[in-house]
C-alpha cells in the first residue's frame, strides 16, 4: 500500500516542532499519602498534567527495560526495524520519556506490517512510523490499553517471559500455533467475546471460561458472554440429579473476576454477562443485582444496629452490682434488650454481649460497613464484577406491546420452562434499572440484522462496554481519533486531515490482527478468520459545543453522524483497498451477499436517504444533510461510501468490522479530551492538575470556543467566564469582602490566609475553617467554641451571622457559578449549547434530557459497524415508566443496545442534592420580627378552626426526658404520649433558676400540654415558637442534634420537631444527608404507617411500647414474613420475668467479632460533597482513593489516576 504524509517532512523528525519538557508526576490519596511517583519523566509540553499521569503511571514499562541494546538481524526487514535486545549484563531501569513509548508502538506496528507484506516499499514504511509516532505525540490518536500495556516490549527492549497459554496464527503458514513467549506476539485486543458450553469441566465449558477469562484480565483486556445456553435450575442431569442452575455459576465467575486485576496493577476486571430473554432463570437474572444491592443495605444498616444495641447492652451491664447482668434486676438492661428485640438483634447476639460482660469487656468492637462500591460489603455480594445485560428480540418487543405471554424454553430438550407475562418481564427489567442501573438491554434482532456475516453464526455477545458485537470467540482491538484536534482555528472539521487518519489507523488495527496472540486457539482462528477492528473517535461532545451548536439539537446529530461516516466509509475503503491487495477476509466469500447488503445499507443512510433499505425491520435514522453545518462533510461522507461499496464490491473487503464508539476511558484521558466517546461534557469547570499536587480551576476550554463561535466578543468572554470561574478572591466581593470581614474579627493575616486558600476553592465556606485560620485564632479572636469547630458540619459565615444569600453572592462572586446560567452578558438562548449531562455547579439546573442521548446514539449507529457504549444518564426523579419508554425509544431509532443510569439508583452513588445547609436565612430575622401578640393570635385561630374534645392522656404513659445546657442554662424537657405515640403532654424544668422564670416555664408547658390535649397540631406550636429571640440563647450542649438556639423556646420546638415530627430540617446534624451510605430520608413514612397492611398492625402495636419521640422517628417494623411475626410477639407480649437471660456463659462467642471499630465518616462526607459540586459521581477511586469518578460510556473513569472499569 501507499503511504503518503500529512503532518510529518521526509527527513525530519516526527516530532519536529514539537516542544517537549521534563515533568513530575505523583498521584495521591485524599488523606496526601503517596500512590505513585515518578520525577524523571520527559513528555511533549503541550500534554497536560494529567496526560503525564496516566503515561508515566500506567503506561510506561517500570521493569526490564535495559540501559543499553543490541540490534537482531533479519535479512527480510530494513535494518532500522530490526528488533532489540538487551547486551549481556547492562543494567535495567523503566521507561521515562514518552517518546520510548511512542516508538516502541509505532515500531512495532511498522515492523509486523513490513513481514506482512503491507508497504510497497521502505518510504511507505518510513511515512507509517512517522505519521503514527506523530499522531500519538500530538494527541490525535490513541490504541486501546492493552496496546500501550504490551506493544513494543519485545521489539523494542527484548522482553520476554514464558507463554501464558496463548496462541497465534501464523501469518505466513496460516497454521495456529501455540505461543511459546508472552511478548514476542503481543496481546493487542482489548476486547473480547467467548462462548461457554453447557458443561462444567471440559474445554470450552463453564470452569475453562474463568481461566479464559483470567488470561485476559491479567493483560488488561475485557470479556463478555453470552450464558444462555447453560440449562436452568432444577433442569435434570445426565446423572439423575438436577441442576442448580445458571445464577449458581454466574456468581462464581463473579467472585473469581473480581480477583484479579491486569497484570497485578490497580486495572480491575472487565465482563458482561448476556442472558437471553427466553431463558428458564431470566427473572432471576435481571433481580440479581437489584437484590444485591439491598443486600449491601441490610449488611450496612444492619451492621450499625448491631454494634449500637449489643453496646447499649454493653454499657448497661457495667451499671450497678452483682445483679447487673439480670435483666429483671437491671432496668436499665432490660430497656436495652427489649430495644434490641424491637431492632430484631438476634437473641444469640444478645446473650453474647452480655457474656462478653461478665468476663469483663466493656465494649464490643463490631466491624460496621458502608456503601462505597468498592468496599467490604459490596465484595461481600455477587454480581458486582460485571455489566448485566438482557437480549431481546423483536418478537419479544411485539409481545410486550400486545401484553401478550411469553414462553421460557428449557436448554435441555427445549420445552417450554414457563409461560409468563411478557409486558410483566419488561416492567421487571425497568424496575430492576431503576433500582439499580442493571441490566441493560441488548436488541438481538436489530443487532443480527446489520450482522455482516449471518452465514457464519448469530451474534449472541459482545464485550463489557457493549461496542462490539459480534461472532463468540473473536477478538477486537480499538482506537480513537481526538476529533478536536481536527477542528480548524476558524471552525471547520479538517476532512482531509481526519480521512488520513482514519486509513493509517485502520491499517494499524489490521496489522495488530496480524501480530497478536490471543488466550484460546478458537479465538486465534476466528479472529483471524474475520479480523474485525474497532476504530473509533472522542471529544464529539467538546465538538459540538465549541462550534456552538447544542448537543440536543438538529445541527449538533447531523455533525455527528457526518462525521461518524466519514469514519466508517473511509474505514471500509482502507479495508477495501488491502483486500485488492492481500485478499479479502477468508470467510468474506461465504458472507459476501449479506455484507454487500449491509454496506448498502449504510451507504443509503450516509445518503440521507429515508427508505430502501433491505434486511431490516427498523428503519435507521438517516444523515440529515439540510441541517449538517458543514455541507462538505455530509458530501464528504457520502462520497466515502460511494468509494468503500464500489471498492468493495469489486474485491472485498479485508475486515468482517471495522468501526465501533468506545468509551475511550484512559485513552481519552491521555489524549487530554473534554468529553469522552459520543458522550457529552459532564461539569463546564474542570479542575486541572498541578506537577507536585494540588488543582488549579479552569473552565472547560471549548466554552470559550463556543462563546467564540456564537459571536462574543473578548471582553463579553472574560466577563462570561469570570461568572463561571470566579475571581479567586474575595477583595471587592458582595457581603463577604475584606472590609466586613475585617468588623467581624479578621485581622490582615487572617485575611491573607483566606486569600490563599481561594484559588483553587469551589465554595468559600470551606475555605473559613480551623486549618486555614488556625484553632488558636477561631477560638480567641472570632469568639468560636470547642464544640463547634470540632464539628464537620460546622459553618463558620453563618455563625459569624451572614445569611445564605450573602454566603452565596460572595460564592459566586469569588469561587464562580460554575455554570453559565445566570451570567451577565449571555443570551439565554445559547444556554442549551452548554448544557451537560448533569446540571452544573451549585445553582445550575438545566441539564440534557434523557431523551438526547438516546437521539444522538441513533444519529451515530447507522454508520457503526459494532455499536456505541453509552450510559444513557437520568434524573433522580425519572420514573419506571421513563425507563420503560427509554427501552422503547432505543428500540425504534435503531440502537443495537441501551443502557440507563438513574441518579442515585445506586447504594454507593449519592444524590445529586450538592450541599445540605440549615435552611436559616431571612425567615429567621422574618420571624424573631414577629410581636407576641400575632403569634398567640395564630395559636388562637388554629385551635378556633376545628373545635375538639379533651382527649385524656393514660395513666400510665410513654415519653421521654432529654437534658441540655442552652447558653449556660439547665434545661430539663419531660414529654407525655399517647398510646400511638402522638405528643400529649410536655414538662419544662429550669436548674437553678429564679421561681419566677420557673414558674412561667411550667406553666406555659401546661398550656402547651392543654392544647395538644383539645387537637392543637404540634405543627402549629412549632411554627409559631421556633426562631422566637429571647435570653437565654445560644450554644446547646447534651442535644445530639441541635446545636443554637435563639431561645428556650426555640430549642424545646425543635427538638419535639424533630423527634415528633421528623422535621430534620430543623436540626443542625443530619450525617444520614450526604453520607455515601444513605438509604433513604423516610419522607414517606407516614404514608407507610397508614397503610392498612399487616406491616402497619405490627408497627401500631410496637407503639404501645416504644417512644416515637425517643426513637425519633427511626422505629422501623421490617416485614420478614414469620420472622417478622415472632419479633412482635416478643416485643409486645413477653412478661417481665421472661426478660431474665440464663448465664449461658461462654456459648458461642466466637459470634461476635472483638475487632477494630471503623470510626466516623465526616471527612468522606465532605469529600461527596465537593465531588458532586465539581461534576463527579461522588464515589471514591478504587485505585487512588480519589473522589474523580465521572460515568464513561457505560463504565466509570477516574480524572485522578485515569483508571476505568471498563476495557478501553
Amino acid at each position: 500500500m501507499r503511504i503518503t504524509r500529512h503532518f510529518t517532512t521526509v527527513g525530519e523528525s516526527p516530532y519536529e516542532g514539537m516542544a517537549f519538557r521534563a515533568a513530575v508526576s505523583e498521584i495521591r490519596n485524599p488523606d496526601g499519602s503517596l500512590v505513585f511517583s515518578n520525577d524523571e519523566i520527559e513528555a511533549p509540553a503541550a500534554w497536560s498534567q494529567m496526560a503525564i499521569d496516566i503515561l508515566a503511571q500506567k503506561y510506561f514499562r517500570k521493569a526490564s527495560v535495559p540501559e543499553d541494546l543490541e540490534s537482531v538481524r533479519e535479512s527480510d526487514v530494513p535494518e532500522w526495524l530490526w528488533r532489540k535486545r538487551p547486551v549481556t549484563d547492562t543494567e535495567m531501569g523503566s521507561e521515562s520519556r514518552a517518546t520510548q513509548v511512542f516508538d516502541r508502538m509505532a515500531g512495532t506496528w511498522t515492523y509486523w506490517g513490513w513481514k506482512g507484506g503491507y508497504f510497497d516499499g521502505e518510504e511507505d514504511a518510513r511515512a507509517f512510523h512517522d505519521e503514527l509516532s506523530h499522531m500519538l505525540a500530538a494527541q490525535m490518536a490513541a490504541p486501546n490499553s492493552p496496546q500501550w500495556f504490551n506493544t513494543g516490549l519485545h521489539w523494542a527492549y527484548g522482553i520476554d517471559g514464558p507463554a501464558q497459554g496463548h496462541t497465534y496464527v501464523d501469518f505466513e503458514s496460516g497454521e495456529t500455533v501455540a505461543s511459546e513467549s508472552s511478548y514476542e506476539h503481543p496481546q493487542p485486543h482489548a476486547c473480547f467475546i467467548q462462548s461457554v458450553s453447557d458443561d462444567l469441566v471440559n474445554e470450552g465449558g463453564i470452569m475453562d471460561l474463568w481461566v479464559r477469562e483470567a488470561r485476559l484480565f491479567k493483560y488488561g483486556s475485557g470479556t463478555g458472554s453470552n450464558f444462555s445456553g447453560l440449562r436452568g435450575e432444577n433442569e435434570p442431569l445426565s446423572g439423575g440429579g438436577r441442576s442448580s442452575g445458571l445464577m449458581s455459576f454466574l456468581k462464581v465467575g463473579d467472585r473469581a473476576a473480581g480477583a484479579i486485576k491486569s497484570g497485578g496493577t490497580t486495572r480491575r476486571a472487565a465482563k458482561m454477562v448476556v442472558v437471553d430473554v427466553d431463558h428458564p432463570d431470566i427473572a432471576q437474572f435481571i433481580d440479581w443485582k437489584a437484590v444485591e444491592e439491598q443486600k449491601v443495605a441490610a449488611l450496612v444498616v444492619g451492621s450499625k444496629l448491631l454494634s449500637s444495641h449489643l453496646n447499649a447492652i454493653m454499657t448497661a451491664c457495667q451499671m450497678g452490682d452483682e445483679s447487673r447482668f439480670s435483666p429483671a434486676d437491671n432496668p436499665t438492661l432490660k430497656k436495652a434488650i427489649a430495644g434490641a428485640r424491637a431492632a430484631m438483634i438476634p437473641e444469640n447476639s444478645i446473650r453474647r454481649a452480655i457474656d462478653f460482660a461478665r468476663q469483663g469487656y466493656t465494649e464490643l468492637e463490631l466491624r460496621t460497613y458502608d456503601t462505597d462500591w468498592d468496599s467490604e460489603a459490596y465484595l461481600t455480594v455477587s454480581g458486582q464484577n460485571a455489566n448485566n445485560t438482557v437480549r431481546v428480540t423483536n418478537e419479544f418487543i411485539e409481545a410486550v406491546q400486545a401484553d401478550a405471554d411469553w414462553q421460557l424454553i428449557r436448554r435441555t430438550d427445549g420445552k417450554v420452562a414457563e409461560t409468563v407475562s411478557a409486558r410483566g418481564l419488561w416492567n421487571s427489567m425497568a424496575v430492576a434499572a431503576w433500582q439499580s442501573a442493571d441490566p441493560g438491554i441488548q436488541f438481538d434482532s436489530t443487532i443480527n440484522e446489520w450482522h455482516t456475516c449471518p452465514a457464519s453464526g448469530r451474534i449472541r455477545a459482545s464485550n463489557p462496554c457493549s461496542e462490539y458485537m459480534f461472532l463468540d470467540d473473536t477478538a477486537c482491538n480499538l482506537a480513537s481519533l481526538n476529533l478536536m484536534a481536527f477542528r480548524h482555528s476558524n471552525g471547520e472539521f479538517d476532512i482531509a486531515g481526519f480521512n488520513h487518519a482514519v486509513r493509517l489507523w485502520t491499517v494499524v488495527l489490521e496489522i495488530s490482527v496480524l501480530m497478536a496472540q490471543f488466550p484460546s486457539h478458537a479465538i486465534a482462528e476466528r479472529s483471524y478468520a474475520f479480523r474485525t477492528l474497532g476504530l473509533g473517535y472522542a471529544n464529539i461532545g467538546g465538538l459540538i459545543m465549541a462550534s456552538g451548536l447544542s448537543y440536543d439539537s438538529d445541527e449538533g446529530r447531523a455533525l455527528c453522524a457526518a462525521i461518524t461516516a466519514l469514519m466508517t466509509g473511509t474505514a471500509y475503503r482502507t479495508s477495501a483497498e488491502m483486500a485488492r491487495e492481500l485478499g479479502a477476509f477468508p470467510n468474506y466469500t461465504d458472507n459476501r451477499r449479506a455484507m454487500l447488503q449491509v454496506m448498502h445499507n449504510h451507504r443509503l443512510a450516509a445518503q440521507g436517504q429515508a427508505q430502501g433499505y433491505e434486511g431490516l425491520s427498523v428503519v435507521p435514522v438517516p444523515l440529515d444533510v439540510a441541517n449538517c453545518p458543514q455541507a462538505a462533510l455530509a458530501a464528504a461522507a457520502a462520497h466515502a461510501w460511494d468509494e468503500a461499496v464500489e471498492l468493495g464490491t469489486q474485491h472485498g473487503y479485508r475486515n468482517a468490522q471495522a468501526t465501533v464508539i468506545a468509551p475511550t476511558g484512559t485513552i481519552g484521558l491521555v489524549m487530554d479530551c473534554d468529553t469522552t466517546g459520543i458522550e457529552p461534557d459532564f461539569a463546564l469547570v474542570k479542575f486541572k492538575k498541578l506537577a507536585g499536587g494540588g488543582y488549579f480551576k479552569i473552565i472547560n476550554r471549548v466554552v470559550p470556543k463556543a462563546l467564540d463561535a456564537l459571536g462574543y466578543d473578548e471582553g463579553q468572554i472574560g466577563t462570561i467566564t469570570d461568572y463561571v470561574v470566579g475571581k479567586g478572591t474575595l477583595d471587592g466581593a458582595p457581603h463577604i469582602n475584606h472590609q466586613t470581614l475585617a468588623t467581624k474579627g479578621f485581622d490582615g493575616a487572617a485575611i491573607e490566609r483566606i486569600e490563599g486558600a481561594l484559588t483553587d476553592a469551589f465554595d468559600i465556606r470551606f475555605v473559613f475553617n480551623k486549618w486555614t485560620l488556625g484553632e488558636d485564632y477561631c477560638r480567641n479572636a472570632l469568639e468560636l467554641d470547642e464544640a463547634s469547630l470540632a464539628d464537620p458540619a460546622f459553618d463558620i459565615l453563618a455563625a459569624l451571622g451572614f445569611t445564605k444569600g450573602q454566603i452565596e453572592a460572595a460564592n459566586t462572586y469569588c469561587c464562580g457559578a460554575m455554570t453559565v446560567e445566570g451570567a451577565p452578558e449571555l443570551d439565554p438562548t445559547h444556554l442549551s449549547v452548554f448544557d451537560c449531562a448533569n446540571p452544573c455547579g451549585r445553582t445550575g439546573t438545566r441539564a440534557l434530557s434523557w431523551t438526547s442521548h438516546i437521539h444522538m446514539m441513533a444519529a451515530a449507529q447507522p454508520f457503526i459497524s459494532g455499536a456505541i457504549s453509552k450510559t444513557i444518564n437520568m434524573p433522580n426523579a425519572a420514573t419506571i415508566t421513563d425507563c420503560q419508554e427509554a427501552y422503547q425509544l432505543s428500540w425504534q431509532l435503531g440502537l443495537k443496545a441501551t443502557a440507563l443510569y438513574r441518579d442515585s439508583s445506586k447504594l454507593s452513588q449519592p444524590l445529586s442534592a450538592l450541599v445540605s445547609e440549615d435552611e436559616v436565612e431571612e425567615k429567621q430575622v422574618e420571624e424573631a420580627a414577629v410581636p407576641a401578640s400575632a403569634i398567640a393570635e395564630r395559636v388562637v385561630e388554629a385551635v378556633a378552626r376545628e373545635a375538639h374534645e379533651r382527649e385524656r392522656l393514660p395513666h400510665r404513659r410513654k415519653g421521654y426526658t432529654q437534658k441540655a445546657v442552652v447558653g449556660g442554662h439547665k434545661v430539663y424537657l419531660r414529654t407525655g404520649e399517647y398510646d400511638d405515640g402522638r405528643l400529649g403532654e410536655m414538662f419544662i424544668d429550669m436548674h437553678k433558676e429564679g421561681a419566677a422564670f420557673r414558674s412561667l416555664m411550667n406553666n406555659f408547658a401546661i398550656a402547651v400540654s392543654i392544647g395538644l390535649q383539645y387537637g392543637v397540631p404540634l405543627e402549629e406550636f412549632v411554627e409559631a415558637f421556633t426562631f422566637t429571640r429571647f435570653e437565654p440563647s445560644g450554644l446547646v450542649e447534651g442535644n445530639d442534634t441541635i446545636r443554637m438556639s435563639t431561645s428556650i423556646l426555640d430549642y424545646v420546638f425543635r427538638e419535639l420537631a424533630i423527634s415528633y415530627l421528623d422535621r430534620n430540617d430543623l436540626a443542625h446534624v443530619k450525617p444520614e444527608d450526604l453520607r455515601p451510605d444513605s438509604v433513604g430520608k423516610g419522607e414517606r413514612q407516614s404514608e407507610i404507617m397508614a397503610a392498612a397492611t399487616p406491616d402497619a398492625e405490627r408497627a401500631a402495636g410496637l407503639q404501645a411500647l416504644v417512644s416515637p419521640g425517643f426513637v425519633r422517628g427511626r422505629l422501623r417494623v421490617l416485614d420478614g414474613g414469620a420472622a417478622a411475626a415472632t419479633a412482635t410477639v416478643t416485643a409486645e407480649a413477653i412478661p417481665e420475668a421472661d426478660m431474665a437471660l440464663p448465664a449461658a456463659s461462654g456459648a458461642g462467642q466466637a459470634g461476635v467479632s472483638v475487632g477494630v471499630a471503623l470510626s466516623a465518616e465526616d471527612g468522606r462526607r465532605a469529600q461527596v460533597v465537593e465531588a458532586r459540586i465539581k461534576g463527579y459521581e461522588g464515589d471514591p477511586c478504587s485505585e487512588c482513593g480519589n473522589f474523580t469518578l465521572v460515568r464513561n460510556g457505560t463504565c466509570l473513569k477516574c480524572d485522578t489516576c485515569g483508571g476505568t472499569s471498563g476495557c478501553s
